[in-house]
């Protein structure tokens, strides 16, 4: 199975997917064959020694409990203001819940490799209010392996199957240390979308490219075919490296590695302000390195 094509088609040598099946704006980025994202240690980790610390589930069960925002059950529909809850998800705007190991909702974030995805809260985009929300295996599982099981995207994923392929590529990251955050696009409060953002300078990935201290990647997946090829992908990536960029101070640069064959994708990252850097050799493909600077910011 491949993690590299992961969804910016990170990684896989996949079969050809006709360009009007996987638009610029579908941009499947997903990690490669040896991208094992937030399952192997990075390069410099020495997970052996690190001691494992776990809350005891009933104190975090109570914690949570407290953590909701005036009572408000966890998916009702409020107004988008201070602790507003997207609708039929139990993550507030304001970033009081959080993931947790096992896909456990809780007020404690556990990411702090990635600070803290799921407080990062909702953009506004062109195409209306966008919002990361890490995933919830007992919620999001059924929808997402939907979209794994669509042909344009399992050419690239290599997830296709029952459920359990994809809850098995999903648990290593949320029972990992948080240096990868399964999570879903939520757009003016439907789910649309499938991103991984990981800590690129702590992935196998770090082998095949000159990474620097805090590169972050990202890989994406658009899940329905409607809200392919319609200029989606191009905006929520720019929206998204954004993000990145402004709650993660010490990254100075995005990345991503599409296949080098799927040209919708590599040309909805150059829309979005990425560069391309390099032709990068992952198990499974030829990879487009593809980078957004910081110090470029400004003149995107």
């Amino acid at each position: 199975m491949s993690s590299t094509d992961a969804r910016t088609d990170a990684g896989a040598t996949p079969a050809t997917v006709p360009a009007d099946a996987v638009t610029d704006e579908v941009a499947d980025t997903g990690p490669g064959a040896d991208q094992l994202t937030g399952s192997e240690p990075g390069v410099g980790a020495d997970v052996a020694d690190t001691l494992d610390l776990r809350l005891p589930d009933e104190l975090i069960d109570l914690i949570a409990g407290q953590g909701e925002t005036g009572g408000q059950a966890s998916g009702s529909s409020v107004g988008q203001g201070t602790g507003a809850v997207l609708p039929a998800y139990g993550h507030a705007v304001d970033g009081t819940r959080a993931h947790a190991p096992g896909g456990t909702s809780t007020a404690l974030a556990d990411d702090d490799l990635l600070d803290n995805v799921g407080e990062w809260g909702p953009v506004t985009t062109r195409s209306g209010v966008f919002q990361l929300v890490p995933v919830r295996i007992e919620r999001d599982l059924a929808l997402i392996s939907r979209w794994m099981n669509d042909p344009a995207v399992a050419a690239f994923w290599e997830l296709e199957g029952p459920e359990s392929v994809t809850e098995n590529h999903l648990h290593p990251q949320l029972d990992g240390d948080g240096r990868s955050v399964p999570c879903l696009g939520v757009l003016d409060g439907t789910p649309m979308s499938y991103w991984e953002i990981y800590r690129a300078d702590l992935d196998p990935l770090a082998r095949h490219y000159p990474a620097r201290p805090h590169d972050t990647g990202v890989h994406l997946l658009i899940g329905g075919v409607a809200n392919r090829g319609r200029g989606l992908g191009t905006g929520l990536l720019k929206a998204v490296a954004d993000l990145v960029l402004d709650h993660r101070p010490p990254c100075a640069r995005v990345v991503a590695e599409p296949d080098l064959r799927n040209t919708p994708s590599v040309s909805a990252f150059l829309s979005a302000g990425f560069r391309f850097s390099a032709e990068v050799e992952l198990p499974d493909k030829r990879a487009a390195l593809m980078i957004r600077d910081r110090a470029l910011r400004a003149l995107l």
